[in-house]
């Protein structure tokens, strides 16, 4: 499960059709086509239904919505915190595996710990 197939997922949700997320996200159609088909996949569930308007979600893309946002959210403050700052990009390889790494390094160096020293 990749960050940009998450963010896809979120903006398809959002525009309720294809053509219009892939042109917000930069992509050609089939490529956010694709990305949606590999978070379904991963899933193994089915997020979106076709309709000759566009697209609507399913009962488990609506479950499954809000967490998305979250992990998005999440996403942007660890890069935030890491000096990293700003989505990956069109090519963009955050994984939710690279965000619980860089979690643990930030745990390690205490950025999330809260400070010790009275004040």
């Amino acid at each position: 499960m990749q960050e940009r197939e998450i963010r896809a997922f979120v903006t398809i949700a959002d525009a309720r059709r294809m053509d219009r997320a892939a042109q917000q996200l930069g992509y050609s159609q089939p490529a956010i086509s694709y990305q949606i088909k590999c978070l379904e996949k991963s899933l193994r569930t089915k997020l979106f239904e076709r309709t000759p308007e566009g697209v609507r979600l399913t009962d488990s893309g609506r479950r499954m919505l809000p967490t998305a946002r979250e992990m998005l959210a999440l996403m942007e403050r660890m890069k935030r915190i890491s000096g990293v700052g700003g989505n990956t990009g069109v090519g963009g390889n955050t994984g939710i595996d690279g965000v619980a790494s860089e979690l643990d390094h930030l745990l390690s160096e205490g950025a999330g710990a809260p400070s010790s020293t009275p004040r």
